[in-house]
């Protein structure tokens, strides 16, 4: 609606304009595009009341904010269809066209826009849910760091309740002790004191089914908001669906697919892409490599071994960051180690070169693993490629990360890079893994390129 308002403004359309009309069979009358000017926005808003998009509890995380908009176009289209067959009514061309895509395309930029303004209003603790957690202080810890992770969100914790504990019992969350406002019971009336509109059930362990039947009854009517978070979710989440049987909510987890036709589908997009990628960048590789050379001795590339899917063994492509000799160095820097897992990380490795730190930065050396993707060694979204080293080190589940191929970027690369702590890099490669789709791989390209752009958490 919101475009199809400014193609009016944007480029004066006459209101006589044969291409922006619509004409009635019976008596060959013939509507002005401005009546439908006026008509569009509040149909189509009121299409997108009817879906739901406007609810609060859906804005500014996941896609389902935009699943709404997009039913509500969907549906906004359909009417037009009926009313065209209803009253043998012909839309031109251009208004089905230009004009409808514009609208749905205005539409989605309008929510992408003022989702940011919310993560920017939420980054300083405005717009913010004030949520009580309530289960066991191992699930409320697990729970409130999640919620760390994702400050977008909007879920601020400010308090505890624990269910079969101490008052006593104290949980800190991000260097803070939150308070305990004691057990689940009567949960509902202190919520005040605390200013909570929220109240989030970190697992049920601690609490029986009960007492959750409860806690809804005493929220119901208010302005509260309960919310559940099965331990599952942490990496099924994408695949639980409920399932009613003899009246119970059960949750329903589907197997993840590591192959079939959208396996097919990636490959492509991964032939595709790398090939027109490596057209495009062959100046500028041709100039990095000359640059790497000039700079000190050694080759412009660097080949090392990796693990990809299925534990094959495979050659890594990337531009040369170090000097030559640098793996020889290595174990005289294992006391500067900054990472708590199998891998090596050092913010100022004295190994890294001039131009290497410049390429580093931007993530520039990773280019030439396009090479690897177009071979099939590697994908351009995936997990990130393990050393044999590592493997070696691996916990069985871990072992998860070599069930697809390995990627150029990944959940890891937009989240945060070398600053992720080894757990949270295992969880997020897991959760890629076992929820892949074309969506969520498109997903991350477009964040890598904000994600490079920043070059936070790169050295």
């Amino acid at each position: 609606m919101t475009g199809a308002c400014a193609l009016a403004v944007t480029f004066s359309i006459s209101p006589t304009d044969p291409t922006f009309q619509a004409s009635f069979t019976a008596g060959a009358k013939v509507i002005p595009f401005s009546y439908f000017v006026v008509l569009i926005p509040p149909v189509w808003g009121s299409l997108m009341a009817v879906s739901g998009a406007y609810e609060t509890k859906i804005l500014g995380v996941g896609s389902e904010e935009f699943k709404r908009v997009a039913n509500a176009s969907v549906r906004f289209v359909a009417l037009l269809a009926f009313v065209s067959y209803a009253l043998k009514a012909q839309f031109s061309r251009g208004f089905v066209a230009v004009v409808i895509p514009t609208g749905f395309v205005f539409l989605m930029l309008g929510r992408y826009a003022a989702r940011k303004v919310l993560h920017s209003m939420r980054g300083h603790q405005r717009c913010l849910h004030r949520v009580v957690l309530v289960g066991s202080p191992g699930e409320i810890l697990a729970l409130a760091k999640q919620m760390e992770r994702e400050p977008y969100a909007g879920l601020a914790v400010v308090a505890v309740a624990l269910p079969g504990f101490h008052a006593e019992v104290e949980i800190e969350v991000g260097g803070r002790i939150l308070p305990n406002i004691g057990p689940a019971r009567d949960l509902a009336s202190r919520l005040q004191a605390v200013g909570a509109d929220t109240v989030a059930v970190a697992g049920t362990s601690a609490m029986s089914s009960l007492e959750l039947r409860q806690l809804s009854w005493d929220l119901e009517g208010s302005t509260h908001d309960l919310l559940v978070a099965p331990a599952i979710t942490d990496v099924t989440g994408p695949r639980i669906h409920i399932r009613p049987v003899a009246g119970l909510p059960l949750l329903h987890v589907e197997s993840p697919t590591f192959g079939g036709a959208p396996r097919i589908v990636k490959r492509v997009i991964d032939v595709v892409g790398s090939a027109v990628l490596l057209l495009l960048l062959a100046l500028p590789f041709l100039v990095i490599a000359l640059l790497i050379r000039i700079e000190g001795p050694g080759g412009s590339f660097y080949r090392q071994e990796r693990v990809g899917r299925d534990g094959s063994v495979f050659s890594i492509w990337k531009f040369r960051s170090m000097h030559a000799g640098a793996e020889h160095v290595l174990p005289d820097l294992a006391g500067g180690n900054e990472a708590d897992g199998p891998l090596f990380k050092m913010a100022s490795d004295p190994r890294v070169t001039r131009i290497g730190r410049s390429l580093r930065r931007f993530s520039i050396d990773e280019l030439p693993q396009l090479f690897n993707v177009l071979k099939g060694s590697m994908s351009l979204v995936g997990p990130r490629p393990p050393l044999p080293s590592e493997v070696q080190d691996y916990a069985d589940h871990v072992h998860r990360r070599l069930l697809v191929k390995p990627g150029m970027t990944g959940l890891w690369q937009v989240s945060g890079r070398s600053d992720l702590t080894w757990e949270e890099s295992v969880r997020l490669d897991l959760y890629y893994v076992e929820n892949w789709s074309v969506a969520l791989d498109a997903q991350i390209l477009w964040k890598t390129l904000f994600a490079v752009a920043g070059a936070r958490g790169a050295y």
